[in-house]
């Protein structure tokens, strides 16, 4: 077999492996991606190359299970190589758009909803920073952390609770790397202890036609990044055009 034959095999099994755990939150085993995927290869190839891929880094398998996990280099890796990107569909647009025109003839009452949409679109954490209003921090959707598997040990979610209450600290992990559009900080890239298995998706937008304020989706590792930085772009893009109509 070619080099880019087996490099275009190991990504196309990484990927589904990737998106498997994504969607059912257990190790992922050659068995189900023999049977959920159209690779077209034996149990037994599958497995061999989920051991390279283990041995690169991409995959990891909890001691109890055959199955793998993916590390925070594979979803780098699937972040910036594998993922398929995605744009919100008109309905998601329109249901969006529709929650946003009840609520903007205040500017606070704006911010918050923008967070509120955020968490309930994402089923994730939304964050929305604005330095104008005294530095307000708006957050909604904590409660969902609880519904993730990852996070059942009630430490975990103590610290996660009482980072969204730190408010400076927060603001100041959202304000990393303010030139690009998007970001998205997986586990240790954060650079937080309270939240090194989340990751954070992070954009800007404009107040009167200047970067102002930070769109965010605080949310598990396991996160389905596709939907979440595309609703994250979206929602940055139409805060702009909302505001600088204030």
């Amino acid at each position: 077999m070619r080099q880019t034959d087996f490099e275009s095999r190991k990504n196309e099994i990484l990927a589904a492996a990737i998106d498997t755990y994504i969607e059912k939150a257990a190790p992922v085993s050659s068995e189900a991606l023999a049977k959920d995927y159209a690779f077209d290869l034996s149990t037994a190839t599958i497995r061999n190359v989920l051991s390279e891929l283990e041995e690169l880094g991409f995959l990891t398998h909890p001691h109890t299970s055959a199955g793998r996990v993916p590390t925070e280099k594979g979803y780098r890796y699937y972040v910036n190589y594998l993922m398929k990107k995605m744009k919100l569909l008109e309905d998601e647009r329109s249901r969006i758009d529709a929650e946003y025109r009840k609520n903007i003839k205040e500017l606070e009452r704006l911010l918050d909803t923008t967070s509120d949409v955020l968490s309930d679109f994402t089923h994730c954490t939304g964050l929305v920073y604005f330095p104008q209003l005294h530095d307000r921090l708006f957050y909604k959707g904590a409660s969902f952390m609880l519904d993730q598997p990852e996070f059942g040990n009630i430490e975990k979610i103590r610290q996660i609770l009482r980072l969204l209450e730190e408010k400076q600290k927060l603001i100041d992990i959202i304000n990393q790397e303010l030139d690009r559009k998007i970001a998205v900080f997986i586990g240790s890239e954060i650079h937080c202890n309270e939240i090194n298995d989340c990751s954070l998706v992070v954009s800007s937008y404009s107040y009167k036609n200047k970067p102002t304020g930070r769109v965010a989706v605080l949310g598990p590792k396991r996160m389905q990044y596709a939907k979440v930085i595309s609703a994250v772009d979206y929602l940055s893009e139409l805060i702009s055009d909302i505001l600088n109509d204030f």
